[in-house]
């Protein structure tokens, strides 16, 4: 189905449009709920029949011969209506199935085809929210408050008819408490209570992006003996969401409530006194009475038929929150795919002119960047925090794409290729890797499905791996992750370089792979780092200089732009930034704990 076709009609059309050819089971859903609703009608109608023949004859009760018939009349009319309304169920139940299971696979799909930067500007709780949470609250439209709708309309249609069926001035009495219930949830859903339901749903989102980045940060807050304020994005957005729902209940609801339930449930206060007024100016009036009595048992209808309403328009707005949401995932621009793909002459990269701002950002995250890097050769990225080194490394294999300038491989711009073929010229390896609920082997495999176990085992061996596997039970098919065996970080990484051997791509890109090792784990990282650039083109992004001492070239970028640029001997020869950060680097590394240095940590801690 065409994205387009998917906003014709807006709404609950744009829903029912991913219903596919199941839409027309949520039509002759609503049918049959509106249809069992009038049914509902029945049995009180048939009351209303005994009641009438009863005082017609009273009290020679037993002339009312039709007592009985009415009763199995009132029977078929509720069986009927249940059955009705349960088959009208099963027909929106299995339309909103489907429609939130396609909402759900439209989104998967159209979330693969996004630039993998969108992913590091989105938190994963706020698009689990988004993509799930959504689809279920459409769901819940869908399934049951449509058809709920549907019946609410023919039972208002209904009740009209017959409140002004027998006595219209004891049905226009009945209406007075309709007219107050009516005004009473306007003020509670319209104008800041449509507002309130927008707020609601973003408090929501919030929670979860929140709070699955608490659950990630466990760890730190136990070891720092910290509780949960001590993560204050968490704190902020729970107690924002319980200011906000206490606020909006107790102050903008409660009087408007109370109301609503008083008129509904007080109907007979509007009843009684007209009849009273009316009952002295009767000629007939058993046949008064008899009316009376259908409008003091139909009146429990009204609450029904009420409440019904409110809850649907509570849902209503929910879900029109909720389709917005995933409209705004679902508006997000794909990653262009090349009609006539061009294809690289090469392995080498180039940049030129390039600039890309971050999408809300003021400035410019890299500015007018131009470098090179020759086929088989390495370059190192360098420079002070925040000065551009992710974002180039980013740029490559368009994680982004840029906002002006060309970023180049093998002679070709990289929005020029196909995406597929662009992703099996570069292998990455960041500074935190993740590791599936899978066999060693299958982990490593993640970068060519097809490899054979021989191929598994010496990529592992090639990234250094080779004690990892002797000590696992079932070696390179031992289960990691939860109910399996658990690697540290420095093992993790090492995992992730042998992805990257195994992928044998031309390109590399290194983005502060050994920021988190431990010198054990750096060293077997950097043996397994000859492995892996040897032929190919690397750019590597570090920190520790000592890591780029042998680059071919090195690009010191600052606050964007290109500073320095030139081997580790020209750079330090310039006396610029790079030999401030080399001397800087030094001296860190000479650095010890002494007797000295110990008694004056203590000592200024004591002073503190």
């Amino acid at each position: 189905m065409a994205k387009g076709s998917k906003r014709e009609g807006g709404g609950i059309g744009e829903l029912l449009a991913y219903a596919g050819d199941r839409k027309f089971l949520t039509y002759l859903g609503m049918a049959l709920s509106a249809l069992s609703q009038l049914l509902g009608f029945g049995p009180y109608v048939c009351i209303w029949f005994v009641a009438r023949d009863l005082i017609a004859v009273a009290p020679n009760w037993s002339e009312a011969i039709d007592i009985a018939m009415y009763g199995w009349w009132a029977v078929g009319f509720a069986l009927a209506s249940i059955v009705v309304y349960f088959v009208g169920l099963m027909c929106t139940h299995l339309s909103a199935f489907r429609c939130a299971s396609n909402i759900r696979k439209t989104a998967s799909e159209h979330l693969l085809k996004l630039p993998l930067g969108y992913f590091d500007t989105h938190a994963t709780g706020e698009l689990r929210r988004i993509v799930d949470g959504c689809a279920a609250s459409t769901e819940t439209l869908l399934a049951h408050m449509l058809p709920d709708i549907a019946g609410a309309t023919a039972m208002v249609v209904g009740l009209l008819v017959l409140l002004f069926a027998l006595d219209w001035r004891l049905g226009a009495a009945c209406l007075i408490s309709v007219a107050v219930s009516l005004g009473a949830m306007a003020t509670m859903m319209g104008g800041k209570g449509g507002e309130f339901m927008k707020a609601y749903m973003g408090a929501l989102v919030k929670m979860n992006k929140t709070g699955t980045e608490y659950v990630r940060g466990i760890p730190v807050v136990k070891v720092f003996q910290q509780t949960v304020y001590s993560f204050k994005a968490f704190h902020d957005a729970i107690a924002e969401y319980a200011d906000m729902a206490q606020n909006y209940s107790g102050t903008f609801c409660r009087g408007p409530q109370v109301l609503n339930l008083t008129a509904l449930n007080g109907l007979v206060a509007f009843l009684l006194p007209v009849a009273l007024l009316l009952a002295p100016g009767e000629t007939d009036f058993a046949h008064f009475m008899a009316n009376f009595t259908f409008y003091a048992i139909f009146s429990a209808v009204v609450p029904t038929a009420m409440t019904k309403l409110m809850f649907v328009g509570e849902a209503s707005q929910m879900s029109a929150d909720s389709l917005a949401r995933i409209r705004s995932v679902m508006d997000s621009k794909q990653l262009s795919v090349p009609t006539q793909p061009k294809h690289p002459a090469g392995n080498d990269v180039r940049f030129e002119d390039v600039s890309f701002t971050y999408e809300g950002a003021e400035a410019p995250a890299v500015n007018h960047v131009s470098f090179s890097v020759s086929a088989g050769s390495t370059l190192a990225l360098v420079g002070p925090s925040g000065g551009g080194k992710s974002t180039c490394a980013s740029l490559i294999p368009r994680f982004w794409d840029v906002s002006s300038g060309r970023v180049l491989v093998g002679g070709v711009d990289v929005r020029d290729m196909d995406p597929h073929e662009l992703m099996d010229q570069v292998a990455f390896v960041f500074q935190t890797n993740q590791l599936f609920r899978q066999t060693l082997a299958d982990n490593v495999r993640a970068s060519k499905p097809t490899a054979t176990d021989d191929e598994v085992r010496a990529a592992l061996s090639a990234a250094q791996c080779d004690d990892i596997v002797a000590k696992l039970p079932q070696g390179i098919n031992t289960m990691l992750g939860a109910g399996g065996a658990y690697l540290s970080g420095g093992e993790v990484q090492r995992v992730a370089l042998a992805r990257a051997i195994l992928k044998d791509a031309p390109i590399v890109v290194l983005d502060e792979a050994t920021a988190f090792a431990d010198p054990e784990n750096e060293a077997l990282i950097q043996r397994a780092f000859s492995k892996l650039a040897a032929g190919r083109t690397v750019i590597m992004i570090a920190h520790r200089l000592s890591t780029v001492v042998g680059a071919d070239q090195i690009v010191v970028l600052n606050q964007g732009s290109v500073q320095e640029s030139g081997t580790h001997a020209e750079l330090l020869s310039q006396n610029g930034l790079y030999a401030k950060m080399w001397a800087e680097y030094e001296q860190a590394a000479s650095w010890k704990i002494t007797a000295t240095t110990a008694d004056a940590a203590v000592a200024k801690g004591g002073e503190a």
